[in-house]
């Protein structure tokens, strides 16, 4: 049995704690290794070496930090094959998949490549007489990572990538459903800093665990500030907790994002990009779109026609198939929970109409797997649609009008992203202006925003005030230092007893 090992001040560090968690094959449902699970004393070593780093590591000007990024990406696009055979292995998507998972992660690398540039302060010469004004940015200090299984390269890179960037060092928790490309991303990062000629021993360090680990995180005094990723319901306990215990947080949460297709639309690509961003990745996504609201009885009718021929196409295969669209979920406990939520859709009273629970692979029926599913006259008071299933299974809720169609993506508890179909650019421009939601498709099924803007979702999928990446993320992972200065001219002053002013 393979063990998977914390990554600590630059080494594998086996676990102490006696806890291990296993680590499953989805495609074939065995258990392929363990992973340990770190007590507070196992983090604290972690944390005690990236203290002992910071200082170090801050102290390197930001070109040469930025040539450390330069080589990690290097190094991963090297690997990408390897890195993206081991995700698939371990978190079930198709190979093709993992690259773009890897891709989307380098993004952000890419960004953090150029943190020489937005560094830099600001300054005002002569804000008042003899004296100048500036300001720069400064490192927080040690900052940790929480990341989810569904994205185990992209959103640790996220993460770390500019927090380290920026003069920082770093402990990420990822899940322990899928620890082992983490760790290998630490290793690689090992070894840029050796190629760029710095000792990076103790900038990034992967912990494992569960809620131990992430709560001997979010009470670690020496940790300054905590981004994660998760369930609504986790991610407002992670906020909450790390708060009150004086931290600065980001707790990006659940989702449930809705399509909505106006009559004018282009149905032949709406319909793929429909299919493509509900089954995608078998909907272990944030930005899956599991519900499709189209306007008017006529486009909902022609669209559910559509969709059940595309979904006739699709083939759900293992990971290393080339030819399927999705694999299987991540655990048998996962695949459960879809299940038991298409179990409720009927009784809720919504109509079933492709059915994907009996799905077997043939060789691999003890695999994870799930078929495509869609429900049709699913009503906003349902549970199916309040919920974030995290699935392969698309959701109509038909609206009369466009009105109604803007209310109830900006009226759910959620507002990660929300995309319309259309060729109307009026509506278009309405709809992005009114919707309450945090980020808008117009005829993008997904709207992840690249990486020098900033992702980051409203009311119940976001707990606290500062998105992910692109500047909100240098934001969030330092902090403003102003200075006022004059130089004496040898003539004292009196003494002034009032608030200074620039006369």
């Amino acid at each position: 049995m393979r063990d998977i090992r914390h990554f600590v001040n630059g080494e594998a560090v086996a676990g102490t704690s006696g806890r291990f968690g296993d680590v499953f094959n989805p495609n074939s449902g065995e258990v392929q290794a363990r992973v340990a699970l770190a007590a507070a004393g196992e983090l604290d070593a972690a944390v005690q070496a990236a203290v002992k780093a910071q200082h170090r590591w801050s102290a390197v000007n930001p070109q040469r930090r930025a040539r450390v990024m330069f080589e990690f990406k290097r190094l991963v696009e090297a690997n990408m094959n390897t890195l993206a055979e081991l995700l698939s292995s371990e978190h079930g998507k198709v190979i093709a998949d993992s690259k773009g998972d890897i891709q989307r992660g380098l993004e952000v690398i890419e960004f953090a490549c150029g943190v020489p540039h937005v560094l830099k302060g600001e300054y005002t010469e002569g804000a008042g007489p003899g004296i100048d004004v500036y300001s720069m940015r400064q490192p927080l200090g040690v900052v940790a990572g929480i990341t989810p299984f569904n994205f185990p390269a992209m959103i640790p890179m996220w993460m770390f990538g500019v927090a380290i960037a920026v003069g920082n060092t770093f402990i990420l928790k990822p899940s322990e459903k899928d620890p082992s490309v983490p760790v290998r991303l630490a290793e690689l990062f090992m070894e840029a800093g050796a190629a760029a000629g710095l000792d990076v021993t103790g900038v990034l360090n992967v912990v494992h665990g569960d809620k131990a680990a992430v709560d001997a995180i979010l009470t670690h005094p020496d940790i300054k500030a905590v981004s994660f990723v998760g369930s609504s319901d986790i991610a407002q306990y992670v906020y909450a907790t790390g708060t009150a215990h004086g931290k600065r947080i980001q707790a990006m949460g659940g989702a449930k994002n809705h399509g909505v297709i106006l009559p004018d639309a282009d149905m032949d690509q709406t319909v793929k990009d429909l299919v493509g961003a509900a089954f995608g990745s078998a909907g272990e996504r944030c930005m899956a779109l599991p519900v499709a609201v189209p306007v008017g009885k006529k486009t909902a009718d022609e669209l559910r026609e559509r969709l059940l021929v595309e979904i006739e196409t699709l083939k759900v295969g293992v990971s290393t198939d080339a030819a399927a669209q999705y694999g299987p979920v991540v655990s048998a406990q996962h695949r459960a929970k879809i299940a038991d939520y298409i179990r409720i859709g009927q009784e809720e009273g919504a109509e079933l109409v492709v059915d994907g629970r009996d799905f077997a692979l043939q060789g691999y029926e003890k695999g994870f797997f799930i078929g495509p599913t869609l429900f049709d006259h699913v009503k906003p008071g349902m549970k199916t649609y309040q919920e974030e299933i995290f699935g392969p299974v698309l959701q109509l809720v038909r609206a009369e009008t466009f009105e109604e169609a803007v209310a109830l993506p900006s009226q759910h508890q959620y507002g990660n992203g929300v995309a319309i179909f259309t060729r109307n650019g009026r509506a278009a421009r309405e709809f992005a202006a009114r919707v309450n939601v945090g980020m808008v498709g117009i005829n993008v099924p997904i709207p992840v925003p690249v990486a020098y803007h900033t992702f980051g979702g409203w009311k119940r999928s976001a707990f606290g005030d500062t998105n992910q990446h692109g500047m909100e993320g240098v934001k969030f992972f330092t902090k403003v230092k102003t200075v006022t200065a004059r130089w004496p001219e040898g003539v004292s002053e009196d003494s002034a007893f009032v608030i200074p002013t620039m006369k």
